[in-house]
């Protein structure tokens, strides 16, 4: 159960719309949440192995509704809504937006958040706003700079160094690290990161920052 096979035990269970449909709130969930086309279901779907758990669509936006994928009887992963949904009525936006906020603060199986980012335009005001919310709420946060592929080493180095230097100045448990769906990069780490949040194992020290 250690090892990453227990994330290839995802399978879908339930989609909420509003905060009043979603699951009983007991047990250990860690959320996935990223700009439209910051590659969430790609991240999901790699790290659990599952080439179609969560579905990918060129069309952003596409997530509108929370997605609980049932590992075991007590533990999830969580498909939050793609904020900065494309071409979405202003009523829908809101919605989602006042929905995210409750559920961050709120929720008490919640036990971390993995943040996507595009490793190459990182920090948008939508991404300040998460990471604003779980300061306010205490939740821990891992980012993801996907894409990390599209750049080169040293490019996707700076991103990374400006990312850690900014989050010196948000309170909370924040760290960050360079990933890639396409390219496999990142995978170890970000287990290693639910691992410490869901089966409570011990994050090694390199990866805490």
């Amino acid at each position: 159960m250690k090892s990453s096979n227990f994330y290839r035990q995802a399978e879908y269970w339930l989609s909420a719309h509003k905060i009043s449909q979603l699951p009983e709130d007991k047990g250990f969930e860690v959320a996935f949440a990223g700009r439209s086309n910051a590659g969430k279901s790609s991240a999901i779907n790699v790290i659990t192995g599952q080439r179609a758990l969560a579905r990918t669509s060129k069309t952003p936006g596409r997530t509108q509704q929370i997605i609980f994928f049932k590992l075991d009887d007590s533990h999830c992963l969580v498909d939050l809504p793609g904020y900065g949904f494309a071409k979405v009525p202003m009523a829908v936006k809101l919605h989602w937006q006042k929905t995210l906020e409750v559920y961050l603060q709120t929720r008490r199986s919640l036990r971390g958040l993995i943040l996507m980012m595009d490793v190459r335009h990182p920090l948008t005001p939508f991404d300040e706003q998460m990471l604003n919310w779980c300061s306010l709420s205490n939740m821990p946060v891992h980012i993801l700079l996907t894409k990390a592929d599209k750049l080169s080493r040293g490019k996707a180095s700076a991103s990374l160094q400006q990312v850690r230097q900014h989050l010196k100045n948000i309170s909370g448990e924040m760290s960050v690290q360079l990933f890639s769906s396409l390219k496999r990069i990142g995978i170890e780490e970000a287990t290693m990161r639910l691992n410490s949040w869901l089966l409570e194992i011990d994050t090694p020290s390199e990866l805490s920052v």
